[in-house]
């Protein structure tokens, strides 16, 4: 049997109260005997102030970027010290090898080794004039199975899980900092539309490719942005089996990941029933569509 956490918590700027909440974190997972811990988005040094026309961007000479942290660098080092066993992904602002390009990125990592790291794809509302872009989709091998990392907007996207679990990935984590809808806001964030959307997302993408979805997410507040919480464990068949709804917290579901492959994919099995034959033209479709649409975002 294996043991999946996604978290629900409130991370800053401040490096000192991220490590104390990890740490927090960690043993409340230990207790629970967590194999695998998934950290929200940006759980070191927090995520941007805003969304859209925000303050926190590199042309802004007042702004107030996450962070900048390298992948072998101290603060990497330092959750790896506090978690121990555990196979964590944790959300950061990687600091690329040229000293000045950022990344909204994400590490898998134990206290022995970082299994690897991951770039958003995926860039919402204006994240670009504060993130570069990555341009894969990596899967991991490490002690809990081989597991996948996307960040946040990326559930929108179908194509994204698809290729991890085109490769493998018995376990995808959902790293987010997902907030309440900026306009036409419910007074129950719990109803709130952006919280269906990450709900139904979170869903869709685990039943689609028939893996387990370990969904985190920030909570509480951060600048302008009020997070939605959420953290959840869905199974292959889409059924949540554990959530922490709006609240801060740890949403932990013990699941048999050979029995429920047996189980859930032996009848329909999404990946070998799919007919890729007939889908090549999404491609010549995605090329043309594409250019249009981007010329008319830029009109």
């Amino acid at each position: 049997m294996t043991i999946l956490a996604g978290v629900s918590a409130n991370f800053t700027r401040d490096l000192d109260q991220n490590y104390a909440l990890i740490a927090t974190l960690a043993d409340e997972a230990r207790q629970q005997g967590v194999d695998f811990l998934a950290l929200p988005e940006a759980a070191l040094g927090g995520y941007l102030s805003s969304l859209g026309n925000h303050g926190d961007t590199v042309k802004n000479t007042n702004r107030s970027l996450p962070p900048a942290i390298s992948v072998n660098g101290p603060e990497l080092q330092k959750v790896q010290s506090i978690v121990g066993d555990l196979v964590v992904a944790i959300g950061f602002c990687e600091l690329a090898d040229d000293g000045e390009t950022r990344y909204n990125a994400a590490a898998l990592l134990d206290g022995g080794q970082i299994y690897g790291t991951y770039r958003k794809v995926h860039q919402p509302l204006g994240e670009n004039m504060s993130y570069s872009a990555g341009d894969v989709y990596p899967v991991f091998e490490t002690p809990v199975g081989r597991i996948g990392l996307q960040i946040c907007y990326d559930k929108a996207f179908p194509e994204a899980a698809r290729v991890m679990a085109l490769d493998g990935a018995e376990i995808i984590a959902s790293l987010s900092a997902w907030p309440a809808a900026r306009t036409a806001r419910a007074d129950n964030l719990q109803e709130d539309r952006w919280t269906y959307r990450f709900n139904q997302f979170d869903i869709a993408r685990a039943l689609d490719n028939q893996v387990f979805w370990v969904a985190s997410n920030q909570s509480g507040t951060f600048g302008s942005l009020d997070y939605v919480g959420n953290a959840k464990v869905v199974d292959p068949g889409g059924n949540i089996l554990a959530t922490t709804l709006l609240g801060s917290g740890m949403a932990v579901a013990e699941v048999d990941i050979t029995a429920a492959f047996e189980q859930m994919r032996g009848g329909m099995f999404h990946l070998r029933d799919r007919r890729p034959d007939v889908y090549s033209r999404v491609t010549e479709l995605d090329e043309a569509r594409t250019a249009t649409w981007r010329e008319l975002a830029h009109a």
